[in-house]
């Protein structure tokens, strides 16, 4: 599709603040410089646009105006603003989703998760990818390989975030890794540890269909809830992915000396108690992540070498007129790892 016959209108899901999704047509929107115009084809399913269709915030940021959620998104490119070189029309592409301001000090350092000023897509009041056509700036536009799949390159977003905690806890050849927490991000945490040369991944969690999964993935699984972490799992680094306080300081001590910790996921509580004894005596780094950084060109490597098979993580698929399905669906298959609604379809 050129830039000269591609439509004057699209289809965009859109969450108003009664917390309704309806199907409502909006301008097709035109790229500036430096950007592309990317017509969407897949966009997986977070946990945070459940709550956001749930609740209607998420700490801070609430739905106060109407708001498309979607932020793990592919496409492929069908026009470029000014000055766009490196991409070309017809390239097939994940989209990252936050945009930081560049001029900032964490943004000067490199540490572009940290901007304070990031846009990022479906967190309020920045529009997400539920919806036919988007713009992005060029340098958040990464090609894939034909033969990697839409539904796959959608999901390089919450692979990303696997890379950056193996990032952060130097996991390589020969690491002992324990991810507390089987949901996608936890699993997909474990698939780049293994890439990366972990000679052991054990994957807890309270939830029996989620283990399951992972077991099916090929990884040790423990039930937190019928077993006891210290004592039976040895680790040289633990990625919680959880943000239960109970699994996060379990995890912790089963970390051997000088270990490292990586806090992944989410609490629901502000503050959590951590064995503070254990770190000390054993000189544990502990750190935690926000989103990633300069991680999707290796996530890319990883799902074109067949490394990493996102494509079975994909459980259940759905069109842009049924997002609502889409959001609600783990409450029908408590086994399910990722949604994804197929825009085009």
């Amino acid at each position: 599709m050129s830039g000269h016959d591609r439509p004057s209108a699209q289809r965009v899901s859109v969450l108003d603040t009664e917390l309704t999704l309806r199907v409502e047509e909006r301008p097709v929107p035109e790229p500036g410089p430096g950007e592309v115009l990317v017509r969407v084809r897949s966009v997986g399913v977070c946990g945070s646009d459940i709550h956001y269709f749930e609740h209607g915030r998420i700490a801070d940021f609430i739905v106060e105006s109407p708001l498309v959620l979607g932020h793990e998104a592919s496409g492929e490119v069908v026009a470029l603003g000014e000055g766009v070189t490196g991409i070309a029309v017809g390239d097939r592409v994940a989209m990252e989703p936050g945009v930081p301001c560049g001029a900032c000090e964490q943004c000067r350092l490199g540490r572009y998760n940290l901007c304070p000023d990031v846009q990022f897509f479906a967190t309020p009041p920045v529009d997400g990818a539920f919806a036919e056509y988007v713009t992005l700036p060029s340098a958040f536009v990464h090609p894939v390989p034909d033969h990697v799949s839409f539904d796959a390159a959608a999901l390089l977003e919450p692979l990303s975030v696997g890379v950056w905690a193996c990032e952060k806890g130097d996991v390589r050849l020969g690491t002992r890794v324990l991810i507390t927490g089987a949901g996608p991000v936890g699993v997909m945490a474990g698939l780049v540890a293994r890439a990366n040369g972990a000679t052991e991944v054990t994957i807890s969690d309270v939830n029996p269909q989620r283990l399951a999964r992972a077991a099916e993935l090929g990884f040790t699984v423990i039930n937190a809830a019928d077993e006891s972490l210290p004592g039976i799992v040895d680790a040289d680094v633990l990625l919680e992915c959880s943000g239960a306080p109970s699994a996060i300081a379990d995890g912790i001590r089963c970390v051997v000396p000088a270990g490292k910790v990586v806090l992944v996921g989410m609490s629901p509580n502000a503050m959590v108690e951590l064995p503070v004894g254990v770190i000390q005596s054993r000189e544990l780094w502990l750190t935690g992540t926000f989103r990633y950084a300069h991680t999707y060109p290796k996530a890319v490597a990883l799902v074109a070498s067949g490394a990493v098979d996102l494509d079975a993580l994909v459980s259940k698929t759905f069109g842009l007129d049924h997002v609502e399905a889409a959001l609600t669906y783990s409450r029908e298959d408590p086994a399910a790892m990722k949604v994804i609604v197929r825009v085009a379809e």
